[in-house]
Parts: structure tokens; sequence; C-alpha cells
């Protein structure tokens, strides 16, 4: 899930995301969500991979830091889905923070501007 935008490329790209996780996580359930602005909301999400026959389910904040939305939105939302799905493990994943792979592509997106 992300933070949601009013502008439709960014939805496709959380949709593209999710298309390119699927396709490395075979047998996985993968939907998107939004936390506001636009559907679907992180229930919606939950709800389409209970529908599609999940019973446990991951939530991954696709945000950089630990913010209030990770910290405390995301969170919120994801135990008040599990509530309205007894018997479902709900879990919400770390945020993507700091490691080395995003490093790598922070230095890969200034040398495509820089041109080094």
């Amino acid at each position: 899930m992300d933070h949601g935008s009013r502008r439709p490329e960014a939805a496709a790209q959380l949709d593209a995301l999710a298309r390119l996780v699927a396709a490395r996580l075979p047998g996985w359930i993968v939907e998107t969500a939004h936390l506001e602005l636009q559907p679907p909301t992180l229930v919606d999400g939950i709800g389409a991979c209970l529908a599609a026959g999940a019973r446990d389910v991951v939530v991954h904040p696709f945000l950089l830091a630990p913010g209030r939305h990770v910290l405390e939105d995301v969170p919120r939302l994801a135990a008040e889905a599990g509530s309205r799905y007894p018997g479902v493990q709900i879990r919400v994943s770390e945020a993507l923070g700091l490691s080395e792979k995003l490093v790598d592509l922070v230095i890969e997106r200034i040398a495509a501007v820089a041109g080094d």
C-alpha cells in the first residue's frame, strides 16, 4: 500500500510494482491499496486478498520513512480490518527505510541526471 495520490500515474506505478512482486512470489496473492485520496482503501485491499483465498495477510507500506503513517495510521487501519475478519492474521511490515539497495538506487537516480 502507498500513500495515495490524485495523479493516475502514481496508482499505475503501484499497480506495476504489485505485478512485479507477484511475479517474484508465485502462489502469493498481491493486491494494492492506498492510505488516502483514492480507492482501494487498505480495508478494500485486505478484503480482496481474503476474497481470493488468503487467510494470512502482510501489509507492506510502500513508504520510505517510519513516520506517522507507518507507525500509527497503517497499523491502526490493519487492526480495524482485522476486527472485521476474525481468524485472519494481518501483519504490517516495516517501511522501506534505509538499506544498501536503496542507497544504490538513489545513486543511480542521481547519476542519471548528473551525467556521470
